[in-house]
């Protein structure tokens, strides 16, 4: 099949990059050229900023019911086209059937809650302390956005982006990830077009990965911009909120976890290994959420770890065309080699894998779960992001809450207990943004405020949050009766 060709998209316009340049996107299993895609230079980023600060003024006049009956349109069409979402995700990013539908779920309730938010700006009045002075504080769109976009669940992710700015009134600029161009921007845009949004209010802008980061900084730099949101790795990340510091713009950063499931001694084992087998293993571990360590009583360690061993084991392995496939490739062979390389030491240095550990064959690692795992091991607290998960053993909750604590990432985690109260007990005490009682460490959902703390990021997207994140505050009075001044 030939490569895919897409554009920027510019002002409701499909446009070459400004010098003529494009860049490849490449299938992670085959290693071919999935789709090329235009290189946007500097010069495009004014113009999609030009384009998005046209059409701010309209689209934020633009009643919330209007703006309400195109995200849900649109939300519809990205349903009826989930066998086209399936198709794209297993050739850009490696994503299996299953991944690709639950994406195209929640990417489209995404836009439904999002459409459901534009009646959400909630303003106030105020005490004056002048009778004849009427006070009041109104929420209202802050203007142009630059939303960045990862590959990973870039439906997901890439929908999240701009769905609620543009609820509330934003203009967007939208740089999705080179690994991921057409499902996390363009394909999206698209939809959105479709459904009939206006021109220049959602732009895409791609580019090739050399030129990323000028690219991101001139978008982040530009003064028209006044928000900035990204999700992606914390190191990419703190660089981002410098840059938006240092322009004085407030940025929402959702970014990396190292992420634990805590096994207490009354839960069900069956469905503890199921539950950690599905937060360790889905998309391949690479999920900012999915559980890197399964902390379990040390008694039960030796057969928990045994029987999980055997369950991933056996979870199909392969072309993620296939629809029975569970586990997929990873995004491409540099990080199957970066994952190896964390398992490989790990296992010199006295780790056991109990299934996987075998060396990549390009962008494809086996799963793979590792028991005997130390705090002098790479592994204990960089962040996998692949299909690897390990199994400590604790003598004491006190200690195992400290193992999840032991880490500068704070996204997510779990604790699989039969005793709620033990459960919130737990909660109450882990550093993490996200907690889930009797569960593994996905979960997401477009009315929670989803976002982490320390190097996981700051703010959040999602319910009451995403709407202040997107809107600005402003004092606003009127007189009924001439006010008297001093002189």
């Amino acid at each position: 099949m030939a490569p895919v060709q897409r554009q920027l998209i510019i002002g409701g316009e499909f446009r070459e990059a400004a010098a003529g340049r494009s860049t490849t996107d490449t299938d992670p299993r085959t290693g071919e050229v999935f789709a090329t895609v235009a290189a946007a230079s500097i010069s495009d980023v004014t113009d999609a900023v030009d384009a998005a600060a046209a059409s701010f003024e309209e689209w934020s006049r633009t009643g919330a019911l209007r703006r309400r009956e195109i995200l849900l349109r649109a939300a519809d069409l990205l349903a009826q086209r989930t066998e086209q979402a399936v198709e794209l995700m297993a050739g850009e990013v490696g994503g299996t059937r299953p991944w690709a539908m639950f994406n195209v779920e929640l990417a489209a309730d995404i836009l439904r809650e999002a459409a459901a938010a534009t009646t959400g700006p909630r303003g106030e009045v105020l005490t004056s302390s002048d009778p004849d002075e009427w006070s009041f504080a109104l929420r209202q769109p802050a203007g142009v956005v630059a939303a960045f976009a990862p590959w990973n669940a870039p439906l997901i992710l890439g929908t999240r982006s701009f769905a609620v700015a543009l609820a509330m009134g934003n203009t967007v600029v939208l740089k999705p990830s080179e690994q991921a161009p057409l499902t996390a921007g363009l394909w999206l845009a698209e939809i959105l077009r479709e459904a009939g949004l206006p021109d220049g209010v959602l732009n895409v802008i791609t580019n090739d990965s050399a030129d990323g980061a000028e690219i991101g900084n001139a978008l982040i730099a530009d003064r028209r911009v006044r928000r900035v949101n990204f999700t992606g790795s914390t190191e990419v990340g703190r660089s981002i909120g410098i840059e938006a510091a240092r322009h004085l713009k407030p940025a929402v950063l959702e970014l990396g976890g190292k992420n634990s499931v805590l096994v207490l001694d009354d839960a069900d084992p069956d469905y503890a290994v199921d539950a950690v087998a599905f937060g360790a293993f889905m998309n391949a571990g690479q999920i900012c959420m999915s559980a890197d360590r399964v902390l379990v009583p040390e008694a039960m360690r030796a057969e928990f770890t045994e029987r999980l061993g055997k369950k991933v084991a056996e979870l199909p392995f392969g072309d993620p065309r296939d629809p029975n496939t569970v586990i997929g490739p990873v995004i491409d062979e540099a990080a199957a080699r970066r994952i190896a390389s964390l398992v490989d030491d790990a296992l010199a240095r006295g780790a056991v894998a109990h299934c996987g550990g075998q060396a990549p064959e390009g962008a494809m690692y086996r799963p793979t779960v590792l028991s005997e795992v130390t705090p002098e091991h790479r592994i204990y607290s960089e962040e996998i992001f692949g299909p690897v998960t390990t199994v400590l053993g604790y003598e004491s909750v006190e200690e195992a809450i400290g193992v999840v604590n032991d880490t500068p990432y704070g996204l997510t985690g779990g604790v699989i207990t039969a005793d709620t109260r033990k459960g919130w007990e737990i909660a109450r005490r882990v550093e993490t943004g996200i907690f889930h009682i009797n569960d593994q460490s996905i979960g997401d959902q477009p009315q929670a405020p989803f976002g982490g703390v320390k190097d996981s990021g700051f703010g959040h997207f999602g319910g009451r949050s995403g709407v202040e994140a997107f809107t600005d505050t402003r004092w606003v009075t009127f007189r009924e009766r001439q006010a008297r001044y001093p002189f």
